[in-house]
């Protein structure tokens, strides 16, 4: 994290009598508080690692006395970030893995793991990044190269997304697939007949299963690595969308014992195993680990054309995307999760898996209020189900419209493309709209989501005017989408999300301010300190 001391003015006073005793006093900012009334303030007391005042910088060092007193000099100071989707664990892992985000070509891809085997002498290749999107030929790639490069090293290396993985024949050998699998939830993509290498969703099981488990020292590294990368971003509170109980165990174990200390807001998969148990145990909560959602995930993604939809997709007339679990598995499990204190919390990307989602979930709640189920991505919608997310978070990623926008067209045409990526209108029918990023399918960084969702163009500019701006979002909304709408998602609004008086004093100083500079300039807004419960991380 960067150090916020080269720039703040640490200074001590003498404690008066008179005075009322805290641990941090925060004066001359430029405090937006994210209240109710959104109003700003310039400065405020910590206690006990909660706000307990919040006003003018007179006030607060007239009525408060501290041992640390911080002169921000005008600096812009707003509640910690809250990234409402991500796969924290994932980008942890993928540290130890070969990186092939931004490659631009398959060869580029080819060449990073050669390198990556020559200086990490793997035995299981894995790593994950390429869009084939991003090339000139914008097709799957084979494994042919693959298999002249690594014929005796496997190879398992992920698409941007995650929904599609590509594997070598030494891969799929230990797998087990053959031309002749076939798995439901998925897809073996073939070529006159013959494997690929290219795997989509459920698809993907067998080869993640031959994947040798990293050990509890790799684990651990992975979340100490992803949490310093989130903390120098200024997040103070993860969304991790999808663990399993070991992978949750293991970070309530390191933040008990003060080796980890952002908060995570945990969602088990909802597979079987986890139903059973965390069901039975009952929601979850710490002073670090909140554990109330489940993860389902109903379709695969757009870039991949897993996404589901309710006619074929333009660019590929035949094709509808893939379920990755039956109807009647999704009735089971909303059923199950609606009679219980749980969240259900859904990937769906198709106009078809949103629809169906959406449908299930007011059958199984039959009209229950307030629970706060969550859709996920809520990325291609059918016009006519915008109404159901009435009583459903949209759960949604600003960057996924600024990434997808160059091909989505050309994926679901140009009327189904007007109900795609509908922040605005899903925040004018729900009331609120939960952000993160999806990382690392996008970039980590908080200041991309709010790029994205005010200007709805990429670093370059384009398009110019904006995508789809109609569903723009303000900066006030989008500020809001990030910490206090964020919070709500995860039933935690009273206790973050906003720099009042009890809440945790979780908050972060920028370089600049985010509310008035020009739009094109937040992308490169600094972080010069992250604060969980008023102390510097």
């Amino acid at each position: 994290m960067k150090r916020f001391l080269k720039i703040f003015l640490l200074v001590l006073l003498v404690s008066c009598s008179s005075k009322k005793q805290a641990d941090l006093i925060v004066i001359n900012a430029n405090v937006y508080t994210v209240n109710s009334e959104f109003a700003k303030a310039e400065a405020f007391a910590v206690k006990g690692g909660k706000f307990v005042a919040v006003g003018s910088s007179e006030d607060i060092i007239n009525t408060y006395a501290a041992d640390s007193i911080i002169d921000v000099d005008g600096k812009t100071i707003v509640p910690g970030f809250i990234d409402a989707h991500c796969h924290f664990y994932r980008m942890g892992l993928g540290e130890q893995e070969v990186k092939l985000f931004g490659t631009k070509s398959y060869d580029e891809v080819i060449a990073r793991m050669v390198d990556f085997k020559n200086q990490k002498h793997p035995e299981f290749i894995t790593g994950r990044g390429w869009d084939q999107n991003d090339w000139l030929v914008k097709e799957f790639p084979t494994k042919d190269k693959l298999d002249s490069v690594f014929p005796n090293t496997p190879v398992a290396v992920s698409r941007i997304d995650g929904h599609a993985l590509l594997v070598n024949q030494t891969a799929l050998d230990l797998s087990g697939i053959t031309e002749n699998t076939e798995i439901e939830g998925g897809e073996i993509i073939k070529r006159d007949g013959k494997l690929t290498g290219v795997l989509l969703d459920a698809a993907q099981g067998p080869v993640f299963n031959i994947v040798p488990p990293p050990s509890i020292a790799t684990a651990a590294q992975a979340l100490k690595d992803a949490e310093r990368i989130c903390l120098d971003y200024g997040l103070t509170t993860v969304d991790e969308a999808g663990l399993y109980k070991p992978n949750i165990d293991l970070i309530d174990s390191l933040q008990k014992a003060g080796e980890m200390h952002i908060r995570v807001y945990a969602m088990p998969y909802a597979s079987d195993e986890n139903l059973d148990y965390y069901l039975k145990q009952g929601p979850t909560k710490t002073d670090r680990l909140h554990i109330k959602g489940f993860k389902y995930v109903a379709d695969g993604a757009l870039g991949s054309r897993g996404a589901t939809m309710r006619k074929p997709y333009s660019d590929r007339p035949d094709h509808y995307g893939t379920l990755t679990h039956s109807y009647a598995r999704l009735q089971e499990v909303a059923k199950r999760i609606a009679a219980s204190d749980f969240q259900m919390n859904s990937h769906a990307i198709g106009d078809s898996a949103n629809h169906i989602v959406l449908n299930t979930y007011k059958s199984v709640l039959n009209g229950e209020k307030g629970r706060r189920w969550r859709v996920e991505h809520a990325q291609i919608l059918s016009p006519e189900d915008f109404k159901l997310f009435d009583d459903i978070i949209p759960s949604v990623q600003p960057t996924h419209a600024t990434s997808d926008m160059y091909w989505a067209e050309d994926r679901v045409g140009p009327k189904r493309i007007k109900s795609g990526y509908a922040y605005k209108e899903l925040l004018d029918t729900y009331g609120k709209v939960a952000l993160g990023t999806d990382f690392p399918v996008e970039k980590v960084s908080p200041f991309l989501t709010f790029y994205a969702a005010v200007a709805r163009k990429d670093l370059e500019g384009y398009p110019e005017g904006g995508f789809q701006m109609e569903n723009a979002l303000s900066r006030e909304e989008t500020l809001k989408g990030m910490t206090i709408w964020a919070a709500y998602s995860n039933f935690e609004e009273d206790e973050k999300g906003s720099i009042e008086p009890g809440k945790l004093a979780d908050f972060i100083v920028l370089d600049k301010d985010i509310m008035t500079v020009p739009i094109d300039d937040v992308p490169n807004i600094n972080v010069l300190g992250t604060f969980i419960d008023g102390l510097a991380r």
